[in-house]
């Protein structure tokens, strides 16, 4: 069975720390291989880039995984429970 918090805090984490790669790839290299429109998209109020989109794009990505863990936790531990080896 897996453990509801830990999940969703460690798909958080995953989520803000990939988003935190993504701007860096996006300063890294030119502006026509970024991705900024797709976070954009993705990402409500995000803007690319100043400081507040930056951190209201990191909170975003992280409840987006607390999202993905809530949402996928209760699936796994019903199907483990009814079809999982004992």
């Amino acid at each position: 069975m897996l453990n509801m918090k830990v999940v969703s805090v460690a798909l958080g984490i995953w989520g803000a720390f990939t988003f935190v790669l993504c701007v860096a790839y996006g300063l890294a290299v030119p502006e026509s291989l970024h991705m900024h429109a797709f976070l954009e998209q993705v990402l409500p109020g995000f803007k690319w880039l100043s400081w507040t989109s930056f951190l209201l794009g990191l909170v975003e990505s992280f409840v987006y995984g607390l999202y993905a863990g809530v949402a996928y936790v209760p699936i796994h531990n019903f199907l483990q429970q009814r079809w999982g080896g004992r």
